[in-house]
């Protein structure tokens, strides 16, 4: 538990001194992102590893988050001192930081529409692959029937309409009887 706990403050401390650049420039040196990032990475190592941190290493732990806390704090005291009295004064007011939060959160949305600008560039447009054609029924039944796909024996549908024999259809008109054979053409050529 105070592992977690010594971590959670690590990952406070190393955000606020990622965000101190933006937030208070005059504090800020140019290594604290740096810093910031250690301190960030310390923070996550001991809040998912705190099961193994028991007995002596939780000592260590312990003593180590209370070295840290010393140096940030007389670094702090340093950098506070090192400012002048405009520049106290001026930290100190509540004017400075609504106008550094602004600030950070129009810098965040220029950020996001930036990195979704981006994003919305890489990802395919919809309609890729897809041709513009699409499939259509043929309209009238007797291309239907014609085909076979498309007629309701295919489907097993029953009705006196779709139950015609192919053969039928193939024969010639019912006024030439079925037992004598054909014709021969003549060719418009008579004897």
């Amino acid at each position: 538990m105070l592992a977690t706990l010594s971590g959670d403050l690590c990952l406070l401390l190393g955000l606020a001194l990622l965000l101190l650049p933006l937030l208070a420039v005059e504090l800020s040196r140019p290594r604290d992102g740096v810093w910031g990032a250690v301190v960030l990475l310390l923070g996550l190592v001991l809040v998912t590893d705190s099961e193994q941190l028991r007995g002596s290493p939780m000592l260590a732990v312990l003593c180590s988050s209370l070295l840290i806390s010393r140096l940030c704090l007389e670094v702090g005291q340093a950098r506070w001192r090192v400012l002048s009295e405009e520049e106290q004064e001026r930290l100190g007011s509540l004017q400075h930081w609504t106008t550094n939060l602004q600030q950070l959160v129009q810098a965040a949305s220029s950020l996001g529409a930036g990195i979704g600008g981006m994003a919305r560039q890489l990802k395919p447009s919809g309609r890729s692959g897809v041709s513009g054609k699409k499939w259509v029924r043929p309209d009238s039944e007797s291309t239907a029937k014609s085909s076979g796909e498309f007629s309701g024996e295919s489907i097993g549908e029953s009705g006196p309409e779709q139950r015609q024999d192919p053969a039928k259809d193939m024969q010639a008109p019912s006024s030439a009887s079925t037992d004598s054979p054909p014709e021969p053409a003549t060719d418009g050529v008579e004897d």
